[in-house]
């Protein structure tokens, strides 16, 4: 892993800095500036003001899952149907523009012109109308990027949906936080030795995209061109492609529910380890803080609503920053909106050109839930994919650290459910594996669910405690509920500070809709660099240290700028566009414009024990 980056109510996430907010008040008075800085530059909020105890709190108070302030739960715009009728069985009259008539007159109105503009309508049945109404939400909490955070001024966003805006902004935050130019990535490889697999679980349903292409017709708008195809769930990968990376090489939106991160993380790691290709731009993005989203999943009875809440609590106002209490007694999870990216490449190229080391894929698996009895429900996928990542990292670091030196982020939606479900699963597991006491976070606390990126919210968290020496612990919970299996695990409601050369690997684990299963452990930057020591040599790594000096100085300098609007996303409509007639064709190679290395076409026969 050579960069991470995005966006989620924790703040901008390359460099650490949304996971610091997680555990700001644990941090030395350095960090804790440093992150208040990059808070307020991202929020719009005045830089020399970041340090003051109010903005602090104005901070704290307008990130993380908090009081919906895209929109007003207050007053959540409806539609009430109504059949309209004069009393005394008279016919009902109105008057209207003509403009306004309907295609298809109905046969039971008569139209009498009344001027140029306006007609007398006249009708003996009932009228069927739809009347504007606003409702008070009965989900009141979500995970929010910060206010004030607007990524359509950053670039030209032409009325993109706010997941597309939000890709840009993330997948250019990652490609900046590796040190390298885009340039500089497509002059390593081939064109076709480059992937790209993004994605959305549930695609864009603002009125900008899908939401614009189900409900304008029924509200009296029109449909525009972008909605059907801006809506599209693979789209944020489509969008990396075309304006942030000008990739040609292989792309896919690979979705799986709320396991969709670690989906194309597999994807990645499979071609990587194949040597298929070499650099691998993994990242999904969601913006479902939407009033028909949360509704919707409000029905379902999924999410935690504001009566329950103040149920749980014994009180009649609403705690919202507690609204998502994993393994705790809670009422459901809390939507989310983040959008994060991982750029994966394989070692050699990274030793070569001196790469920054985040850490390293060490396995992910992927397993489906057999037969089920509700779609929504969990299933047994989930015990094969704990199971075999956990005998992953203790082929590659035996029984020993396997016991003492691995976490667990947990999956940790904060259902009823899921508190039953999944405990039993790691502590049924951790006894098995001898496991005493395993370590399990759930930062779902902290920036709420986003769907397909979560596993990548979970990613940041790990790769920031083995930075800063401290995993975010359960802090909205105040006790674990009884019917939660806990005998061989650990789950903090405090912060807990660790040595990161005693934690070498944590897992991921991701839980979804329709029997979508996936769990991942990952390498820290300290297990990585052995591993490369080994294989390469002292030597080589020197050479990699050496390279690394201007890496890290551009991604540090990225840093310093990049929450102030000086280094704006990544965003190239219409730029390096390459024609047919361009391209350089040989019965051999394949070159293209703008890369370096040609495609290769001199292929080997893979069948030739098949061919006479």
């Amino acid at each position: 892993m050579v960069g991470l980056g995005g966006i989620n109510p924790a703040g901008r996430i390359s460099h650490n800095n949304a996971y610091r907010r997680l555990v700001i008040d644990n941090l030395d008075a350095v960090k804790q500036a440093t992150t208040y800085q990059s808070l307020a530059r991202l929020m719009n909020l005045e830089d020399t003001c970041s340090q003051a105890p109010s903005t602090r709190d104005y901070i704290k108070d307008n990130t993380l899952i908090r009081r919906i302030d895209l929109w007003n739960p207050d007053r959540v715009l409806w539609q009430s149907t109504a059949n309209l009728k004069q009393p005394d069985e008279a016919a009902l009259t109105f008057m209207l523009n003509k403009r306004q008539l309907p295609e298809t007159i109905p046969d039971s109105w008569q139209v009498k012109d009344v001027s140029k503009r306006e007609v007398l309508v006249t009708l003996s049945d009932t009228l069927r109308v739809l009347l504007p109404d606003e409702r008070v939400s009965k989900v009141t909490s979500a995970g929010q990027l910060p206010t004030g955070f607007n990524p359509a001024a950053l670039y030209p966003s032409r009325n993109h949906p706010r997941g597309l805006q939000i890709a840009v902004y993330g997948a250019s935050d990652a490609i900046y936080s590796t040190g390298f130019t885009v340039e500089a990535l497509k002059s390593m490889v081939r064109p076709d030795e480059i992937a790209v697999y993004s994605g959305s679980a549930m695609g864009q349903l603002d009125p900008e995209a899908y939401g614009g292409l189900l409900q304008n017709p029924m509200i009296g708008r029109r449909t525009s061109s972008k909605h059907c195809a801006l809506g599209l769930p693979e789209m944020p990968g489509d969008f990396v492609n075309a304006y942030v990376l000008g990739s040609v090489g292989e792309t896919a939106g690979i979705i799986g529910a709320c396991a969709t991160f670690l989906y194309n993380v597999k994807r990645g790691l499979d071609d990587i380890r194949s040597g298929t290709k070499r650099i691998v731009v993994v990242g999904n993005t969601e913006a479902p803080v939407l009033p028909h989203v949360i509704e919707g999943y409000r029905v379902m009875g999924a999410l935690a609503e504001d009566e329950e809440l103040m149920a749980l609590d014994n009180s009649n106002v609403c705690d919202n920053r507690r609204a998502c209490r994993p393994f705790s007694s809670n009422a459901g999870f809390t939507v989310g909106e983040a959008s994060v990216w991982v750029v994966l490449m394989d070692d050699e190229l990274a030793i070569q050109h001196g790469a920054n080391i985040l850490g390293a894929v060490g396995d992910v698996f992927v397993n489906a839930d057999g037969y089920k009895k509700s779609i929504s429900g969990p299933g047994i996928g989930n015990y094969v994919t704990a199971a075999k990542a956990m005998a992953s990292a203790r082929a590659i670091l035996g029984e020993k650290t396997l016991r003492r030196g691995t976490y667990m982020q947990a999956h940790g939606t904060g259902t009823p459910q899921n508190r039953v479900t999944e405990s039993h699963i790691f502590n049924e597991l951790a006894k098995n594996f001898g496991i005493d006491s395993w370590l399990v976070g759930a930062v779902k606390c902290y920036v709420g669910h986003s769907m397909a990126p979560a596993g990548g919210d979970q990613l940041a968290a790990i790769i920031g405690s083995w930075s800063d020496g401290w995993i975010p612990g359960i802090t909205t919970i105040d006790h674990i509920a009884d019917d939660v299996h806990q005998s061989h695990l650990n789950f903090p409601m405090q912060h807990v500070e660790i040595d990161p050369e005693e934690y070498p690997a944590a897992f991921v684990n991701s839980k979804g809709f329709g029997g979508n299963n996936a769990t991942g452990f990952f390498l820290s930057p300290q297990q990585t660099r052995a591993m490369l020591t080994a294989r390469w040599g002292k030597k080589m790594m020197r050479s990699h240290q050496q390279a690394n000096e201007p890496v890290q100085e551009a991604a540090q300098h990225y840093n310093a700028h990049a929450d102030n609007g000086d280094i704006p996303p990544i965003y190239k409509f219409g730029e390096g566009v390459v024609e047919g007639d361009e391209v350089g064709l040989s019965s051999t190679a394949l070159s293209i414009p703008g890369f370096d290395h040609p495609v290769d076409l001199d292929f080997a026969n893979p069948y030739p024990d098949m061919i006479d």
